[in-house]
């Protein structure tokens, strides 16, 4: 039986018809949802420009949203209290905070993420959004001008045109750059053209490759699986073993699930899609029926959701005003226009993924720390230029994300999502401070750079060269005193470690030079000790020494020259600890109000224990070759005491203009000693009228974001805290917060507030004993 169907439409239908096409005007449009043209919209927005942000998925957050499910990646990978904050900071807190869900690498992210950057998106002024719209087009005013681009709205048979004064293109392939004539690069540059460690001698078109992910389930019984037939075979168990792809964890993930090369990243993305997803249930296959290795822990796992939407790595780069190397992030090149900061390690996978001779160099070598690759790859932290993000070719462009203007070689530290999400942040700032100033994107980094990173401060980011140096913060010229200050004493051991005479479970021998770093602020130190275990029968001798260094992030084995050294004699025994009379001050070099690095040399006979617990801004690491040093996973913190002890946090801190352990630890913390309630307090020579005080509490900041629980809420920031000032005699509270969370969070208050005396007290932490502040500022 057939029907016919006839069309029904009425005149007003066809009327209707035309109304699909929309045209809309804005301040700011950023095309990309990702991470980086997220933080980019909320950040311009924020500033007051009318802001639009074109996502071509139903949901923000590109690689790192439940479509694909990469975990957002970034410095604090590598280096302790490096983790990125501002925008991403904020987004990620709350997330752990409501999320049930654990976070390993790769393949476990839920909507949950997504609802979080839905909700912000949903909850910021000045904000217009499209999902499931996809940039076409892109016209010109004329050949260096964009006036608008072109959307299609999926679903809803709706062109979309979108004018601005000044786009954003975050999205990675570069659509917009691309359509507006750009120049923009693709593949490898060769060895010849930049002198990169890392390039290829010859130039190529190779990329890095796209990754699909999957997570499987254990659901306590057997579960059969059969491949299809036109899955991937793999049988040869050297393909895992041997070429660096590892099938460590059941759960899923398998970032090495990647392919590129022979494909072309943008214009054959489908076929890359087809192929990743045969190789998944292939390797699925060998997991679960072939591996002598795994099949048997695999019995009850089931495959539980498997992505296809591939998570790209690479393609077009656009040529902006400075075209980064990997010789800045390697060098610290240190810019002038410095908006954000990276520190992933230089991270090139091998072109073609899963179809070449072996997976990414480092995997390949098991990830061997100390490696000739992983000592020449590793960096930063280091700062990342404005000039990157503005096209060269076309005056109102900007671009965010793994699109920015940088080589190949130094994409490969550039790339990862927490990294690009700052430089998003940093575009939509300077984007919106440029239309306020009526400056042109080419002259911000020389004429409007400082209010810049002086707006990027004050919104929670940190730069590595830049403080606080805000005219209007009236608490920079306040005195501020406190209930009380903890002193730092050093760091102690399990005393059921001590008890057992055992090893703990992060405790490792001295097969290589360690070194804890320790702030001093009284000028003085008189004393060491550390706390070591010598397992052989005869006396060991250790060699001691103490080096200045320029802050934590500063991993050169022979930094300066040496204030103190010594051979330090073990007895055979478990648990020692071992005092070193150093007997240093001023006149030997000791500088207060900085760090300095004790070092123990190699004995593989010694464990030099680590501590019991976190000592803020008290971090370790070790010697990785070619006198270099790097985070150690071990640690945060080695056991270690000082005599006299170090007043490092004391109240001044929160005015110095840091947020987060740096050049020094960077922060007031009250006596864990004393019970909270604690306060800090401002006081002025004169009467001020404040009514907004914004506030970076510590938290969040030692770890990645995979390093978080399921609901974590950080137990060093503060939980209920209210807000006082000195009014008529008498302080009066102004403000009064419960369950807080979050790092940095900023107040407006209903009328100004005439004191000269402002307190922040304390009365509950997320689980610390002691209450802490990194920064107060005030404004009227």
């Amino acid at each position: 039986m057939t029907t016919d169907f006839k069309d029904t439409r009425t005149a007003g239908d066809h009327a209707a018809r035309k109304n699909r096409q929309k045209k809309e005007k804005y301040d700011v449009v950023v095309c990309g949802g990702g991470l980086a043209g997220f933080c980019a919209a909320v950040a311009s927005a924020r500033q007051g420009a009318k802001t639009c942000l074109v996502q071509d998925r139903p949901v923000f957050g590109g690689n790192s949203s439940s479509e694909v499910r990469v975990t957002p990646h970034g410095a604090a990978a590598f280096h302790v209290y490096a983790k990125e904050t501002g925008i991403i900071s904020e987004l990620l807190i709350e997330e752990r905070a409501r999320n049930h869900e654990t976070v390993f690498e790769n393949g476990w992210t839920n909507s949950v993420w997504d609802m979080t950057l839905y909700d912000l998106a949903q909850r910021t002024e000045n904000l217009t959004f499209y999902l499931n719209t996809s940039i076409l087009d892109v016209r010109m005013s004329n050949e260096r001008k964009i006036a608008s681009v072109v959307g299609y709205v999926a679903n809803a048979e709706t062109e979309l045109e979108l004018e601005a004064d000044v786009f954003v293109d975050c999205t990675g392939d570069a659509i917009v750059a691309d359509r507006a004539g750009c120049e923009w690069r693709m593949g490898s540059e060769g060895r010849e053209e930049f002198g990169e460690p890392h390039a290829p001698l010859e130039a190529s078109g190779d990329v890095m490759g796209s990754s699909i992910h999957f997570k499987t389930k254990d659901l306590g019984y057997p579960v059969p699986f059969t491949a299809p037939d036109w899955a991937a075979k793999l049988d040869n168990p050297d393909f895992f073993y041997k070429q660096g792809r590892n099938p460590n964890d059941l759960r899923g993930g398998y970032w090495w699930i990647e392919i590129g090369v022979p494909w072309h990243t943008i214009y054959e993305s489908e076929d890359i899609r087809h192929e990743l997803t045969r190789y998944v249930l292939g390797i699925w296959e060998w997991i679960k029926n072939k591996d002598p290795l795994t099949k048997e822990l695999a019995v009850n796992h089931a495959i539980d959701w498997i992505g296809q939407v591939p998570g790209k790595r690479e393609s077009r780069r656009i040529m902006g005003q400075y075209l980064m190397t990997e010789h800045d992030p390697l060098n610290n090149t240190v810019f002038e226009d410095e908006i954000a900061y990276g520190g992933w390690f230089l991270d090139l996978h091998t072109p073609g993924g899963l179809l070449a001779p072996t997976s990414e160099h480092a995997s390949s070598e098991g990830y061997d720390e100390t490696s000739a690759y992983m000592v020449k790859s590793y960096c930063g932290p280091y700062g990342i230029p404005l000039r990157s993000t503005i096209a060269k070719d076309v005056d109102n462009l900007m671009m965010a994300g793994r699109n920015i203007s940088v080589t190949h070689a130094a994409l490969g530290t550039v790339r990862v999502m927490a990294t690009t999400a700052l430089v998003g942040q940093a575009v939509g700032t300077a984007a919106a401070i440029a239309l306020r100033k009526g400056l042109v994107l080419a002259d911000v980094p020389s004429q409007a750079i400082q209010e810049v990173k002086q707006t990027l401060l004050r919104d929670g980011c940190f730069l590595l060269n830049t403080t606080n140096e805000d005219e209007l913060d009236l608490a920079r010229s306040a005195q501020v005193t406190a209930s009380s200050q903890a002193a730092c004493h050093g760091a102690e051991v399990r005393a059921d470690l001590q008890e057992s005479g055992e090893r703990g479970p992060q405790d490792d021998f001295l097969r290589q030079r360690k070194g804890q770093w320790m702030a001093i602020s009284e000028g003085v130190l008189n004393q060491v000790s550390v706390c070591l275990s010598n397992w052989s029968d005869t006396p060991q001798i250790v060699e001691a020494r103490i080096i200045p260094v320029d802050h934590i992030w500063d991993y050169r084995s022979e930094a300066n020259p040496a204030i103190a050294a010594a051979e330090l004699r073990i007895m055979p025994g478990k648990y020692q600890w071992i005092d070193w009379n150093v007997h240093l001050d001023e006149t030997t070099g000791l500088k207060s109000g900085s760090y300095v690095r004790l070092d123990l040399l190699a004995n593989p006979h010694i464990v030099w224990h680590c501590s019991d617990g976190i000592v803020p801004g008290q971090t370790c690491a070790y010697e990785m070759g070619e006198g270099k040093m790097r985070r150690d996973w071990n640690g945060p913190t080695r056991s270690f005491r000082v005599e006299p002890p170090q007043n490092a946090y004391r109240p001044e801190h929160v005015i110095n203009g840091v947020t987060r352990p740096y050049r020094f630890t960077n922060l007031w913390r009250s006596d864990p000693r004393e019970s909270l309630p604690q306060w800090l307090e401002l006081r002025w020579e004169e009467l001020q009228s404040i009514q907004q005080i914004e506030i970076t509490f510590p938290g969040s900041l030692l770890w990645e974001y995979r390093g978080y629980a399921p609901l974590y809420r950080d137990p060093q920031c503060p939980k209920d805290y209210r807000i006082e000032a000195f009014v008529g005699g008498d302080w009066q509270q102004f403000l009064e917060v419960k369950e807080n969370y979050q790092r940095h969070c900023r107040y407006t208050l209903e009328q100004p507030v005439q004191t000269a005396k402002l307190r922040v007290v304390i009365e509950a932490t997320n689980g610390d004993p002691s209450a802490a502040i990194y920064e107060i500022r005030c404004y009227s």
